[in-house]
């Protein structure tokens, strides 16, 4: 039987107060691992770290809050977490805009959260990975990385930029026992991605259709013709931070729901 086993090992999750950030959270934990979980809010990380403990029947989350889309956040985070063993880069944003109307000030507002907060963290923590000669980084990107979509043309180039970042950090790892891959995860059910589908499709729809008209018009692509449930993409990002992935860097390993037209992975 394959175990995960992180005992001992101490994660960080950026953007884990729900959707696929406290799948993972809660993954991470069952493994075995302390999990730090963020989200700009100290009242609603402490309530995400008290629902994914009780979840999981354990005590191993943490309250790791600050708005790492900025500098000053990041460090702030740095000085009360100074090193971890895994690191999820999960934060990111995401809407429909027209390409023609997405101003400079968004542009940089995407790559700031999107981009940039896995930067600031991966140059903090990736030393001390180093250094003890283990470590985990995985940046959650997306198939909007490899087909842009015509309605966030600004969000499928931050996770295009992430896949660059992951390989080239990857390379500044090269031969130290520290892994950087990233993970490239389909059309996901998050509360956000109902709102998201609820832009395209027809709002009095009930959910179960939204989603199949939302599949059927804007993701046609898709093999799995659903959704992708949160846990499906914790239980690669577990895999990966395992030393069972021990062979596995530089990568970016999809979850996509055969939503990549490619047989490449």
């Amino acid at each position: 039987m394959i175990s995960i086993d992180l005992e001992g090992r101490t994660a960080l999750v950026t953007g884990s107060t729900q959707g696929i950030g406290e799948a993972v959270a809660a993954k991470l934990a069952l493994g075995g691992a302390r999990v730090g979980i963020n989200g700009r809010t100290p009242a609603t990380v402490d309530a995400a770290v008290a629902r994914v403990n009780e979840a999981t029947f354990t005590d191993r989350c943490f309250a790791a809050p600050g708005d790492l889309a900025t500098e000053d956040g990041a460090a702030a985070l740095a000085a009360e977490l100074p090193s971890v063993d895994i690191l999820v880069n999960n934060l990111g944003i995401f809407g429909a805009e027209p390409a023609l109307e997405i101003a400079d000030e968004e542009w940089r507002r995407y790559f700031e959260v999107n981009v940039l907060s896995a930067v600031r963290l991966i140059r903090t923590y990736l030393p001390g990975m180093t250094a003890q000669g283990w470590g985990r980084v995985l940046n959650i990107a997306s198939d909007s990385a490899i087909v842009i979509p015509e309605e966030m043309i600004h969000y499928g180039t931050t996770k295009t930029a992430l896949l660059a970042v992951s390989r080239g950090f990857a390379k500044a790892a090269a031969g130290t026992g520290v892994t950087v891959n990233s993970v490239i995860a389909g059309p996901t059910h998050t509360g956000g991605v109902e709102e998201f589908v609820y832009q395209l499709v027809d709002k009095a729809l009930p959910w179960e259709e939204a989603q199949r008209e939302f599949m059927r018009v804007h993701r046609p692509q898709s093999l799995l013709r659903r959704l992708i449930e949160p846990e499906e993409i914790a239980n690669l990002v577990a895999y990966l931070s395992s030393p069972l992935a021990s062979a596995t860097t530089g990568a970016a390993v999809r979850v996509d729901g055969g939503y990549v037209d490619s047989i490449l992975p």
